[in-house]
């Protein structure tokens, strides 16, 4: 490459405390200039990336990320995380059942959607932890993935989304949710998991592992083309993070960087997508990265 070139790779990246100072202009580089789109929340332009290949440079969830690679898109992963967050508190039910994480057999579950991460996060661990079955349980699904070449497995029924996932189990027409955040707060709805906090800090300990919820992607073209770009552009995300702050729950980074602290995370994330039948195969975390990881190795 030319020294006094400057490469423009169109980036989706979604506006937090980290990702400020890139969409900011505070972190620059002389090789290249991320094109950042105007998008806040990464998720509404997940499509974009997988049907569209609208980004060199984009946001994902890893499942969305695992899905989209298994259908062949032109992207490779960088060891990344943008977000991460325990997911023991993202399985709800009513307030007043009995019921406990090892008696959802025969069950009806519902999500927004069976292909989104939260859901792969807490499927595995009620698997894992609890035993469950995973195909004894009813799973009632609102959406569809964001790859078009996935469709859901024969034990996933499709339902449109005439009411809130709340709004379903309180009204007694599911057992539980799975839903990993913009909850109400209502007080006829609990976690199914008690003390999910410490459930989920001693999950952690035996496993080293942090759910990964979004990652960074970067086009398959763009690693073959350049090596300096590929530094460039992780080089610019770390220090925006530096600079912005990242997110931790107690000594526990949530935003893990560097293919070592990643490792045990992608391998969990890899085999709970490959056993509720997300992907087809388990992948191994080099043929995520490619070239990438002799790269930035």
């Amino acid at each position: 490459m030319n020294a006094t070139e400057t490469i423009h790779l169109s980036t989706m990246l979604g506006t937090y405390p980290k990702t400020k100072p890139l969409k900011e202009g505070q972190i620059r580089s002389p090789l290249v200039t991320l094109d950042i789109a105007n998008v806040d929340t990464a998720q509404k332009a997940f499509k974009d990336v997988v049907r569209g290949l609208k980004y060199d440079v984009a946001e994902l969830a890893i499942v969305t990320f695992l899905q989209a690679y298994e259908a062949g898109k032109p992207y490779r992963l960088l060891p990344f995380v943008m977000n991460g967050m325990f997911h023991h508190k993202s399985i709800l039910c009513r307030a007043q059942d009995d019921l406990e994480p090892d008696a959802l057999a025969g069950k009806t579950i519902a999500m927004r959607s069976y292909a989104q991460t939260t859901p792969t996060w807490v499927r595995g661990i009620l698997s894992d932890e609890y035993g469950l079955d995973l195909q004894s349980v009813k799973w009632l699904s609102q959406e569809g993935a964001h790859v078009a070449e996935y469709a859901d497995p024969p034990w996933v029924t499709q339902q449109t989304a005439a009411r809130g996932l709340e709004e379903m189990l309180l009204a007694g027409e599911v057992d539980a949710i799975i839903a990993g955040g913009a909850l109400s707060g209502d007080p006829g709805i609990r976690t199914l998991i008690d003390e999910p906090k410490e459930a989920a800090l001693r999950w952690h300990e035996r496993t080293g592992v942090v759910p990964i919820n979004h990652i960074v992607a970067i086009r398959e073209d763009v690693v073959q083309s350049s090596d300096e770009l590929v530094r460039e552009v992780f080089r610019m995300l770390r220090e925006s993070r530096a600079a912005g702050g990242g997110e931790t729950q107690g000594s526990i980074d949530l935003q893990p960087i560097g293919f070592e602290k990643l490792q045990a995370s992608l391998d969990t994330a890899i085999r709970y997508a490959c056993e509720q039948k997300l992907i087809q195969k388990g992948y191994t975390v080099d043929e995520l990265y490619g070239k990438v990881a002799d790269i930035l190795g």
